[in-house]
């Protein structure tokens, strides 16, 4: 049987350790092992960089295998290319505006999971519940890429013992809310066939991004999963307004961002061995 593994990219921040954090709350729930990653510029780095990483593995009170790993090339590339010669399950990533690695806010944060073909947990400055995502909130908007997170969601919710809450815009036009209310029956029955506690609430459709942070306010959400729906279109990353704000939402709730794969309607993620 594969041993499940999580990728966290690290460099040697505060919210890099909060992105760890993260990964070993999941890794305990799932028997996985993390590779924390750190990206230099110039081999002569790497001795230093093991140094830290290691330092960090023998201050962390875990069961969880920890495994240091340090590549040369840069962070936009070399992470997803990492995750997938691993075969990762996850990457937990930290974001931040002021210092770190080549400023990931963002736009930047997303130029990183734009690479991946392995799912992103994106995070800010607040620690992970020792029971994990217990509340996931699920934006269903009328791409037909957004029906292929159900099952990467699925799988965590199931682990976690999760409840859902499905989040789609409430549209005037008579056309758009027939496929509002087919989207919405789809993700009930999907979620109920797994047992997943499911609820589905409509939101105004202007303003559908403050709607979804509003919404995992009131639910106390502690996740919020989203397609990359700017893939392969590196001009959308860069003004992707909507999917940065849902990356750094004031309340700090970590996002679950998964690139689209074209031609097939649904993805997930292996936690089951």
């Amino acid at each position: 049987m594969k041993t499940k593994n999580f990728i966290v990219p690290h460099d040697f921040s505060e919210v890099a350790n909060k992105a760890l954090e993260h990964a070993i709350t999941t890794a305990k729930h799932v028997s996985a092992e993390v590779n924390i990653l750190h990206v230099v510029s110039k081999g002569k780095d790497i001795a230093e960089a093991e140094q830290k990483i290691n330092a960090i593995i023998s201050s962390v009170q875990t069961d969880v295998k920890l495994i240091c790993n340090v590549r040369v090339g840069n962070i936009f590339e070399d992470i997803g290319d990492f995750a997938a010669e691993k075969h990762a399950e996850l990457i937990f990533m930290g974001t931040h505006g002021t210092h770190g690695w080549q400023h990931v806010t963002g736009s930047n944060a997303l130029k990183v999971v734009t690479h991946s073909t392995v799912p992103f947990i994106v995070v800010q400055d607040k620690s992970p519940k020792d029971t994990g995502y217990d509340d996931i909130v699920v934006p269903l908007d009328l791409n037909k890429e957004t029906k292929q997170k159900l099952a990467v969601v699925a799988d965590i919710a199931k682990y976690f013992n999760s409840r859902v809450h499905v989040i789609t815009p409430d549209e005037t036009d008579e056309f758009l809310r027939h496929q509002v209310k087919a989207n919405i029956k789809f993700a009930n029955k999907f979620f109920s066939e797994r047992g997943i506690d499911v609820t589905a609430t409509l939101a105004p459709s202007s303003g559908f991004d403050k709607e979804i942070v509003k919404h995992a306010i009131n639910v106390d959400a502690d996740l919020i999963a989203f397609m990359n729906l700017n893939k392969n279109n590196f001009f959308g990353v860069i003004s992707a307004n909507h999917e940065s704000y849902l990356i750094n939402n004031d309340a700090k709730i970590p996002a679950l961002i998964i690139n689209p794969i074209e031609g097939i309607s649904s993805l997930a993620v292996d936690f089951n061995g």
